[in-house]
């Protein structure tokens, strides 16, 4: 499913860490930073979340919420989120649906070979539920200042 800016974001709902049911519904009104990683604990996807971490007081400034996405499972979001003190929710998509909607999961290459999986991306929806911006095959290193300053543009539009 191709993803468009401007329009509706595909509705999602899963388990989060703690144990609860998150949908894109509970973000209404607000502005969404929803972004897709391959797996916890990975040296990749640990920089990422801990640069969103580090920064939430500045997207909260931007009236921003951040919300991952991997396939791993609550029980893993748990530890992760204890582990490096992760100040937002982390959604577990084990059958990859959410990423499927998001066009985040597909073919990836290594070394040659091919295979399915996560695709690093991350979403910017506006408060009425509608994709604002799009990053696709992130490159973590000046992803998280990158995405704030497109924030912070686009709400001043």
């Amino acid at each position: 499913m191709a993803i468009e800016i401007g329009k509706k974001a595909p509705a999602f709902k899963g388990m989060a860490s703690g144990d609860k049911e998150i949908s894109l519904k509970d973000y209404e009104g607000k502005w969404l930073i929803l972004y897709f990683y391959p797996k916890d604990n990975t040296s990749g996807c640990t920089k990422q979340a801990c640069g969103f971490s580090e920064n939430i007081k500045q997207f909260e400034k931007l009236d921003a919420e951040i919300l991952g996405v991997s396939p791993d499972s609550v029980k893993s979001h748990d530890n992760f989120k204890a582990k490096h003190n992760l100040q937002f929710d982390l959604l577990s998509d084990p059958e990859k649906e959410i990423a499927t909607k998001y066009d985040a999961y597909g073919e990836k290459s290594m070394y040659g070979r091919k295979y399915m999986g996560i695709i690093r991306s991350t979403y910017i929806i506006d408060p009425k539920g509608k994709i604002a911006a799009e990053y696709k095959k992130v490159r973590v290193a000046g992803h998280i200042e990158k995405v704030m300053k497109d924030l912070e543009e686009l709400k001043s539009k």
